[in-house]
């Protein structure tokens, strides 16, 4: 489990210390799972895996695929949790933005973000 628990956080870009912030945990109490000094309780693991969205069988085992498939809807509530929280005025800025637009600008705002994406993974 210790490098799964590894895998998972590295693969959202996340320290430690990130991670831990959002679990409600110590950077120290990660790292000794990460290294396998101590084991998750259960109830720790169900919020790793409801924090990530974490498929709980391949936390647990390894089998399986990493995350849990959302609905467009689900990934959208959860969004939303999410920024409801943040302090970040350059977020706070780009939602209210984004909320105060007419919805065929936004369509090609979407577009052009998604050729923009795509020719930098061209690139990388």
């Amino acid at each position: 489990m210790k490098r799964r628990i590894k895998e998972l956080r590295s693969s959202m870009g996340l320290t430690q210390q990130q991670f831990a912030d959002r679990l409600g945990l110590k950077r120290q109490t990660i790292a000794a799972y990460e290294v396998g000094n101590t084991e998750p309780s259960n109830a720790t693991l169900l919020s790793i895996c409801r924090e990530y969205k974490v498929n709980e069988n391949w936390l647990r085992t390894g089998e399986g695929e990493m995350k849990v498939a959302q609905t467009t809807q689900e990934r959208y509530n959860l969004n939303l949790e999410k920024l409801q929280r943040v302090d970040d005025e350059t977020i706070i800025r780009w939602v209210n933005t984004i909320a105060e637009t007419n919805p065929e600008v936004l369509r090609q705002i979407e577009e052009f973000m998604k050729r923009l994406l795509e020719n930098q993974e061209d690139k990388g």
